[in-house]
């Protein structure tokens, strides 16, 4: 890290990074599986509606975090595999 530029970061954008190490770093060592990943991104979908229906976070918010989310599961599919979640 050293002569690296310190520039300023965006707190969000500091905290995505770490949350998304975690997801891969879980999933790596089995404690999550890709079923966990994949209803963690539904529920994260549900936030788009029910955040217009006064959850305490912008609509556009819970949009980015949904669309984020799909990248890590088809991230963390391709690298690590595993089985979907069954369909009820």
């Amino acid at each position: 890290m050293e002569g690296m530029d310190i520039m300023e970061v965006d707190s969000g954008e500091k905290a995505i990074i770490i949350l998304q190490s975690l997801i891969c770093y879980l999933r790596e060592k089995n404690v999550l599986s890709r079923a966990d990943i994949e209803q963690l991104k539904d529920r994260v979908d549900a936030r788009i509606s029910a955040a217009e229906k006064a959850m305490p976070c912008d609509v556009a918010t819970a949009a980015a975090a949904a669309r984020e989310m799909a990248s890590l599961e088809q991230f963390c599919g391709k690298r690590y595999g595993g089985k979907h979640r069954k369909s009820h």
